[in-house]
């Protein structure tokens, strides 16, 4: 399908493109930049090209590339175990509690099943305007940290929830169980970058990407040696809450790749959970909060070692809300 329009104002060609279609920013920038974009003719890929009264614009909206669907037996038999609890679903959202151990995405080095597969078997596919599958997936989360996530489950969704994220509108709120108490609540802004001596892992790198992360103080554990925390990330940089803890010398239970040392390293897990999260309904413009409820297994450890009447006093979301506007 092709559209083809007029320019009546001298304009940049991705500032005439988003007055003019109902896509992202990102979804424009990939649709000049792959070529689908001329200007009186001739293909450009220059997004900020300046356009003058009178020139005519046309621009090709590509069909989806689909890949082919896994062997569903594989995809379930991947899959057992590892339960994707539904929070809530409507006709444009499906909100879940994702498991720990789940990758979200296909690559070549994961060989199990993924929540796109999974999205899949519910057919929940779209496609971008410029010729991507997608599966509605927003926001991600690292294969090994379970909790709240969003999917949108059509296009206008799509684009909404992914502003919303990019101006900050829509967030989460981790807990993490940590092998040293934080002397006080505290930001960390330091920028990540792939680690030169270990591509598994991120660090702090000068030039990296900017990161900035809060952590909040909730709860210690009867014997004073581990801390309940609450973290709020105002980027979303792989790894970012790790790093940054890494950064301040405390580490998340379980997490031997960010220097986690311990009897506990016998977990074979690490205890980060995506709690809450909160964001705008794409149509109804509601205000709305999601919880996901903890693992089991860390709910256990939290039975184990701390008062867990006061852990959920301390993990209400009002509370939770107020230990971070109170330093933030």
């Amino acid at each position: 399908m092709d559209k083809n329009f007029i320019v009546t104002q001298a304009n940049r060609l991705d500032k005439f493109l988003a007055l003019n279609i109902d896509a992202s920013r990102n979804q424009i920038e990939q649709l000049i930049k792959k070529g689908f974009v001329s200007v009186d003719g001739k293909e450009t890929v220059k997004t900020g090209l300046k356009l003058k009264e009178n020139q005519e614009i046309t621009v090709i909206f590509p069909e989806a590339e689909l890949n082919p669907l896994k062997d569903e037996k594989f995809v379930q038999e991947s899959l057992e175990g590892k339960d994707v609890e539904i929070i809530y679903e409507d006709d444009d959202i499906l909100v879940l509690n994702k498991p720990y151990n789940l990758t979200v995405h296909d690559a070549p080095s994961v060989k199990d099943a993924t929540l796109v597969d999974w999205l899949k078997l519910k057919n929940i596919s779209l496609s971008t305007i410029s010729g991507e599958e997608r599966h509605g997936i927003v926001h991600r989360l690292d294969k090994g940290t379970s909790g709240v996530m969003v999917v949108a489950k059509n296009n206008k969704a799509h684009e909404k929830l992914s502003e919303q994220l990019q101006n900050k509108t829509m967030g989460r709120y981790y807990l993490a169980i940590i092998d040293l108490p934080l002397k006080d609540d505290i930001i960390v802004n330091k920028p990540i970058g792939r680690n030169p001596n270990n591509r598994l892992k991120m660090s702090i790198q000068e030039n990296g990407r900017d990161a900035k992360s809060a952590f909040a103080k909730l709860n210690l554990s009867n014997n004073e040696n581990f801390e309940l925390i609450a973290a709020k990330l105002f980027t979303g940089r792989t790894h970012q809450i790790r790093v940054h803890l890494n950064t301040i010398n405390r580490h998340i239970l379980g997490d031997n790749l960010y220097d986690f040392k311990g009897e506990l390293n016998k977990i074979n897990r690490f205890y980060l959970h995506a709690y809450n999260l909160y964001l705008t309904h794409p149509s109804s413009n509601e205000q709305m909060s999601f919880k996901a409820k903890l693992p089991e297994d860390m709910n256990n450890f939290l039975e184990k070692n701390f008062e867990i009447k006061e852990v959920y006093e301390q993990i209400s979301t009002d509370n939770i809300l107020r230990r971070f506007d109170s330093f933030i």
